[in-house]
């Protein structure tokens, strides 16, 4: 007994769960260059990045203070580690030489997906595997979109639109290649895409790293939850959304040129996001059973799902947030982050009407589930 509790102390336990960001976007979008840079970036010191290939990176080019057989340690003091296998496995592995001191003591993860990789199942394992749920925090996805080529790709790639759609930052790359004309249409096709992500430009994969990180819902300067930064439903209502169809409350949205919007999705993208509102307290278990309903006919198509909820009977909100059929535990907040009272959902789908979202609401909440 002695011997494990000598163990247990000797342990870096840390604090509080650990931030994961997902970086991801298409072949060519970039995501080489920006490693690079970022494993050089003393602003990484405290980051682990987990890579699928160390030869992708090339990392003989880049200065390197010791390695082993799967992580290497650059001088910035930022992590490299290669997924050998299964991802989940690879994290834990990760994890468990951080609680025996194997590996400096990291504070966030980035995991770097394959062009070709759809982001939404690693977004689930994150919530579903108990291991990670309890030790990690997501934080984020970072998708990376080529400036002078991101619009065919859109066109002709679905799982670009995917990894577009579903990011909290957009990186547009390769920008110093282009004229700013020429990716302005881009720009505008992103912002109507995922209205709430931030879009930043950068030239030869330089960006800050305070750039990317911490735009999850717990804030770690605060230490607090921080809802309105997360979920960022007022980019919905600002003119930047062109799915203007009425809310849950049906109000009107504004007026718009439908020409304009119809040269901005020429392609007809079939994912697009789009935020309902509620003004009353909702019944949770009604709640429960329409987002249920949603999970079990439409769950492959529901990309992503964040909301915060006026709840009947309760002082706090509710924060809920899924991807396809997973859901994160519903967290309460301890206080409402401004007199706003109403609930709000963003919802991320794919080949899915927003009327249909409407209707649905209608008739489990409103109606108290009579689909008659």
């Amino acid at each position: 007994m002695s011997d494990l509790k000598f163990q247990v102390h000797d342990m870096d336990i840390p604090d509080e769960p650990l931030a994961l960001s997902v970086l991801t976007g298409f072949l060519g979008s970039g995501k080489t260059t920006l490693l690079k840079q970022l494993l050089q970036h003393p602003g990484m010191d405290e980051t682990a990045v987990i890579v699928n290939e160390f030869g992708e990176i090339g990392l003989d080019h880049l200065l390197v203070e010791s390695s082993s057989e799967d992580i290497v340690l650059m001088n910035s003091g930022c992590l490299c580690c290669t997924v050998r296998g299964d991802l989940v496995e690879t994290i834990r592995k990760l994890y468990k030489k951080r609680l025996m001191k194997e590996v400096p003591a990291f504070n966030r993860v980035v995991i770097e997906t394959t062009g070709l990789a759809d982001p939404a199942p690693i977004l689930q394992t994150l919530m579903s595997d108990p291991f990670l749920s309890d030790r990690f925090r997501l934080d984020g996805v970072i998708t990376t979109v080529d400036a002078i080529n991101g619009n065919d790709t859109l066109d002709q790639q679905q799982e670009s639109v995917k990894q577009a759609a579903v990011a909290d930052r957009l990186l547009l790359t390769k920008t110093d290649l282009a004229h700013e004309g020429d990716f302005k249409d881009l720009k505008q096709r992103l912002r109507n895409l995922n209205p709430a992500a931030t879009i930043e430009e950068i030239k030869h994969g330089i960006i800050e790293p305070s750039s990317l990180f911490n735009v999850g819902l717990y804030n770690p300067e605060t230490k607090t939850l921080d809802v309105q930064n997360w979920l960022k439903a007022e980019a919905f209502e600002d003119g930047h959304n062109h799915d203007h169809e009425p809310s849950l409350d049906h109000k009107h949205g504004h007026k718009h040129d439908h020409n304009h919007e119809h040269d901005l999705n020429r392609h007809n993208d079939k994912v697009h996001a789009f935020c309902l509102t509620h003004d009353q307290p909702i019944d949770w278990e009604q709640l429960n059973s329409w987002i249920e309903m949603l999970i079990t006919l439409y769950g492959n198509n529901l990309l992503r799902i964040k909301g915060i909820l006026n709840i009947e009977g309760d002082t706090n909100p509710i924060v809920i947030h899924g991807v396809q059929h997973i859901f994160h535990p519903p967290v309460m907040l301890e206080s409402w982050p401004d007199d706003d009272r109403r609930s709000k959902i963003v919802f991320i789908v794919r080949d899915l009407k927003r009327e249909m979202f409407d209707e649905t609401f209608k008739a489990f909440i409103e109606d108290g589930g009579d689909l008659r």
